[in-house]
């Protein structure tokens, strides 16, 4: 008893630092509302008495990424100093109480998140297990990943998309997915057309609106356009809080709805559920609330019958995807380009036969390249 004292006295966190980085891309990107210049990341460590240490990170937009930085600075690390890094549960819900009034998504959130992805990354590190295997990993060995691209970019002509999808087929994925929306109609038809016959009819291809339409009936404009080419989703069709519309366009359409990527905390992935407003639910856990919300998230999408694809960053959600039954496909972006986070981290994940080979090494599996955030870095490590 006493050593198991003594490994939850040293288990105490002793520091809490953040940064945030802004890394200019080589290629200006296009979504169907907006255009990226750069990505802006903020990043944390956790560091308890016993020498063990956790990272977590998340996107912080295109601009003004330090915000999540002082969300993590001002509201949470006092409360986290002395506290036992196992109390995962017990400190998620005290801080989400203290901030209420500062914000329960957004830039806050985000920066709960972080922090408790580094929590869940330092106590898997200390058990000496991935944190998939922590987490009671179901798939041991690899999980099923999409290639996610087609991208907007000056100058990109439908054959050269249907190329790149073509591309990424012929390395092994059995899963796609495209922007669209930013097009009228027919143009994205053609674009969509061009997609589907360099991939062929086996090839699941995926659609990403990035919150392209504002109301319905534009909306199924569109789908009329998109239901020929057998899409497997579409994905954010309007803002995220238009839940309404998101269920009625479900009801109206052949094509499933998905959403959920910049949605944050259990309650409002609830009311999507409830308005079968997502078929598919692409919770990302660097903005939900972190590892700890998101498996609630996904227990209750569970008992909906409703399948979990989580957004973007498989360097964190493949060992989510890898502990949770109804978790389906880690998204992979074989052309990190259009993210440029990769080069912040120094262990690169394996992809072979359609499939992400699981971190076997402890924790997530990986630590930021520190010569490269020093590059990239806004402010320093405080």
């Amino acid at each position: 008893m006493s050593n198991e004292k003594t490994a939850l006295q040293d288990a105490r966190i002793e520091s809490v630092k953040t940064r945030t980085v802004s890394i200019p891309l080589d290629n200006p990107t296009s979504f169907s509302t907006r255009k990226v210049f750069a990505r802006e990341y903020t990043l944390v460590k956790i560091r308890t008495e016993d020498g063990h240490e956790g990272i977590g990170f998340c996107y912080a937009g295109s601009h003004g990424g330090t915000i999540v930085s002082h969300a993590v600075r001002e509201l949470f690390r006092d409360r986290l100093i002395g506290q036992p890094a196992y109390r995962t549960e017990g400190l998620w819900q005290e801080l989400y109480q203290d901030t209420l009034l500062h914000g329960r998504a957004g830039s806050v959130m985000r920066g709960l998140s972080i922090i408790d992805v580094a929590l869940w990354d330092r106590n898997a590190r200390a058990a000496g297990l991935p944190l998939a295997g922590y987490l009671g990993g179901d798939e041991t060995e690899s999980v099923k990943a999409y290639a996610s691209g087609g991208y907007y970019l000056d100058g990109k002509t439908d054959d050269m998309l249907a190329q790149e999808l073509a591309g990424y087929v012929a390395q092994g994925f059995k899963a796609v997915k495209m922007k669209v929306g930013r097009l009228d109609p027919k143009a994205e038809e053609m674009r969509i057309s061009a997609a589907r016959e360099a991939i062929g009819e086996d090839v699941i291809l995926m659609l990403d609106a990035n919150n392209a339409w504002k109301d319905l009936i534009t909306a199924l404009e569109y789908m009329k356009r998109y239901e020929p080419y057998n899409p497997y989703f579409i994905e954010e069709p309007f803002s995220p809080d238009d839940i309404r519309n998101h269920a009625l366009l479900a009801q109206e359409t052949a094509i499933p709805v998905a959403t959920g990527e910049i949605e944050a905390g259990r309650w409002r992935h609830l009311e999507l559920l409830q308005s079968n407003g997502a078929m598919v639910l692409q919770t990302d856990a660097a903005v939900c609330g972190g590892i700890t919300e998101w498996r609630r998230i996904a227990a209750t999408a569970a008992s909906f019958g409703v399948s979990v694809y989580p957004h973007w960053f498989h360097d964190l959600h493949i060992h989510l995807v890898a502990s949770t039954p109804n978790a389906e496909y880690v998204e992979f972006f074989p052309d990190d380009q259009v993210l440029n986070f990769r080069c912040l981290v120094d262990t690169q994940l394996e992809f072979k036969n359609g499939r992400l080979q699981v971190p076997q090494t402890p924790g997530l599996g990986f630590r930021f390249k520190e010569s490269v955030v020093d590059q990239y870095a806004v402010e320093d490590w405080d």
